[in-house]
């Protein structure tokens, strides 16, 4: 008995539907090529502005470190103006310990504000004592050349210059 003989008949296709398959693969291949690239470049932007907030951070941290530094050791008094305020003993060189970011102050006598009077009444200060405005302006600076600028100011309470 002989076996049916199996004839290969060619798949008939439409004509208008040659490689359509290979053009909508490369549509969406190009699509998810787009898209990996947005991502890459948006994680890169992210990761730049985390990295400047966090030296403009650093810099803020020094400026305050700076105010500390004047409040705890400035020989303030009401002789030191803004043309000749006070600066920090460590010249150019003033770093904060742990970042090692440079720092600087300028503290001095508001002379604007001359000599304020307290006001009276239920306190034991008496007469002829005023309130002598002092400014700290501190500027701190980190390693990337974040800069960050700040501004304390303050009264003492002291005799009066009249």
């Amino acid at each position: 008995m002989n076996a049916p003989a199996f004839v290969r008949v060619p798949l008939a296709r439409p004509k208008g539907e040659r490689g359509v398959v290979l053009y909508a693969v490369l549509l969406l291949l190009l699509l998810v090529t787009a898209l990996a690239i947005g991502g890459a470049v948006s994680a890169a932007l992210e990761l730049q502005m985390a990295g400047n907030a966090r030296y403009h951070a650093r810099a803020l941290a020094a400026a305050e470190y700076a105010l500390g530094e004047a409040l705890a050791g400035a020989a303030l008094d009401t002789g030191t103006t803004l043309r000749d305020p006070v600066r920090p003993g460590c010249s150019d060189d003033c770093r904060t310990p742990h970042t090692d970011d440079p720092w600087t102050y300028a503290a001095y006598y508001d002379s604007s504000a001359s000599g304020t009077p307290v006001p009276g009444g239920g306190h034991s200060l008496g007469s002829g004592i005023a309130a002598h405005h002092f400014v700290i302006e501190a500027v701190g600076q980190s390693s990337r050349g974040a800069r960050s600028e700040v501004t304390q100011s303050f009264y003492l309470l002291g005799p009066s210059e009249d």
